[in-house]
């Protein structure tokens, strides 16, 4: 028979002493508000009544899922809360836009190279960019299209804007249907310095393949996002 979990405390009641004392950060959290600079370790392990080693795990556990954000030389921080996206075959501009954030990206690579099996044959165009809300580094995206059906596809196309709606403008090419993967990863040290976050941060890693309405491929993306900054959401309905 299964334990009934109640907030993250088993029926029996005994948790570790760490548990506890993020249990307690939380409610501080709150007080404090978003942006506010963390008591002193010494004076925290002080208020709670344990070791700064055990108050450590509790704050590494914050910052893993986002709640804190460490600044080296500065001290942690209450973090904001995190961007929430669409599973959607909807551009990342649009949707960021109407979260409310200012979208951006930052060009790392646009080449050709051998088209990924999701393609077929031939040669594909490979655009990685990090994505940017508010200034701030989000995820990495690699999206690989078929050079012969886009053979001028960066001929006046700014790398930084959106990519859907350069593809509906200048080819007449929407996306109808897509399938998407997402699982967990780390980040390699690669990642980490693209990323501006620690490589123990665990990234969600999507994959995703979109075509058109006739089901020829218009696409295949490479997705990393920041777990600690962004959440997704989809509307699930039956047939």
């Amino acid at each position: 028979m299964t334990s009934a979990v109640d907030g993250g405390v088993p029926s029996h009641g005994r948790i570790p002493k760490y548990y506890a004392v993020k249990a307690q950060l939380l409610n501080l959290l709150s007080e404090l508000g978003v942006g506010a600079l963390l008591p002193a370790e010494r004076d925290l392990a002080a208020r709670f009544g344990v070791s700064r080693s055990t108050l450590r795990q509790a704050i590494s556990e914050l910052t893993v899922e986002g709640r804190l954000r460490a600044h080296r030389g500065q001290g942690t921080f209450v973090a904001a809360p995190k961007i929430v996206q669409p599973l959607a075959l909807v551009s990342y501009t649009e949707a960021l836009r109407e979260a409310g954030h200012r979208p951006g990206r930052r060009v790392v690579t646009a080449e050709q190279v051998p088209a990924p099996p999701e393609l077929g044959e031939g040669r594909a165009w490979h655009l990685e960019r990090v994505l940017l809300a508010d200034a701030e580094p989000l995820g990495v995206e690699s999206t690989y299209l078929p050079v012969a059906r886009f053979p001028d596809l960066l001929d006046g196309f700014d790398p930084t804007t959106s990519l859907y709606a350069h593809l509906a403008a200048r080819y007449g090419v929407r996306h109808a249907e897509a399938t998407e993967r997402i699982e967990t990863v780390l980040a390699t040290p690669r990642d980490a310095l693209l990323l501006g976050t620690n490589p123990a941060v665990p990234l969600l890693l999507m994959q995703r393949r979109s075509l058109d309405s006739a089901g020829v491929p218009i696409e295949w993306v490479r997705s990393l996002y920041r777990g600690d900054r962004i959440g997704f959401e989809t509307r699930l309905r039956v047939d």
